[in-house]
């Protein structure tokens, strides 16, 4: 499950146990990408809070289906396989389009993304690209250049939340050895209307 030592939900005490609570999936299933911070819970805490209002909130305005492709994306930019899996999983159950989300995985790997994505989906992705893997480089024509094909400045700051969301959760996985192992794939919290809930369904 991970390197480091994880209390498990049945051995969970105090303020850890109300937080494993509130982040269950189907028979108490606790995510191992939040179960690794149970030696510490309030880092749990600040990590949940950040992926519901990056990713799960009712005031985002770019497509939770394009938030979950650019999480996939930055994800496989850093050859994180667990947060690969976890959200295209969670891409497909939001498409439910089976053959669509497989398209989307390979225009991702293989980086053709006019084959699948409009130009300002697909320059979204060249930004996510620079900001994980060359982020020194930015510039402001760099935003310049996501505004000119359609991004206002709200969906801008949106999309590097997500990308900068996921290069930090992919380094906590990576970083502590975080496996699979037990957990159910592709569920998130998805009542965007309440942050305080953060179930996962």
């Amino acid at each position: 499950m991970s390197w480091i030592q994880v209390i498990p939900f049945e051995e969970a005490e105090g303020q850890l146990k109300k937080l494993y609570q509130r982040v269950t999936g189907p028979n108490n299933n606790v995510d191992n990408i939040m179960g690794v911070h149970s030696l510490r819970p309030h880092s749990m805490e600040g990590h949940m809070a950040l992926y519901k209002n990056v990713l799960h909130h009712k005031n985002n305005s770019l497509p939770k289906t394009y938030l979950e492709t650019v999480g996939v994306y930055v994800s496989n930019l850093n050859h994180c396989g667990y947060c690969v899996e976890h959200h295209f999983a969670g891409l497909q159950r939001l498409l439910a389009d089976e053959e669509k989300g497989l398209k989307i995985f390979e225009a991702l790997k293989k980086e053709q993304f006019e084959e699948v994505f409009s130009v300002k989906e697909t320059r979204g992705l060249f930004y996510a690209r620079k900001l994980t893997l060359d982020h020194t480089s930015l510039e402001e024509e760099d935003i310049n250049s996501l505004r000119k094909s359609g991004f206002d400045d709200g969906e801008i700051l949106e999309l590097n939340q997500v990308v900068s969301y996921f290069n930090y959760a992919n380094r906590t996985v990576l970083g502590l050895g975080v496996t699979t192992k037990g957990d159910v794939l592709g569920l998130s919290p998805n009542d965007d209307n309440d942050t305080e809930n953060w179930g996962h369904r």
